[in-house]
């Protein structure tokens, strides 16, 4: 379980991948991966590429991101999830918060 940043300051950009079980366990490092970036100036993208498993928490730190990254203006993208993940994502319409790639 790992949660890791990626800082593309030419595309203005950071990228948050996540690897292994999103849960409460991760909430500190994802909060961490986040909570210095000035959101008025970079998109955020959540790469679940890795990610096996996301429970409410997991959700609940997306959201949070999303409020960090401006809200309801927010430039919050999620990509490369799996099947089990993006139907949790699908169940609880996140597609109306996020975009999803």
């Amino acid at each position: 379980m790992s949660v890791s940043r990626r800082i593309e300051k030419e595309r203005s950009e950071v990228t948050i991948a996540v690897d292994g079980r999103f849960d409460f366990s991760q909430h500190k490092a994802f909060r961490d991966a986040y909570r210095d970036i000035d959101a008025n100036a970079m998109r955020f993208v959540v790469d679940l590429s890795g990610t096996s498993y996301l429970d409410s928490s997991a959700l609940g730190m997306l959201l949070l991101l999303r409020e960090h990254a401006g809200g309801e203006e927010a430039l919050v993208r999620i990509q490369g999830c799996g099947e089990d993940v993006r139907r949790v994502l699908r169940i609880v319409n996140f597609q109306q918060l996020f975009s999803i790639d």
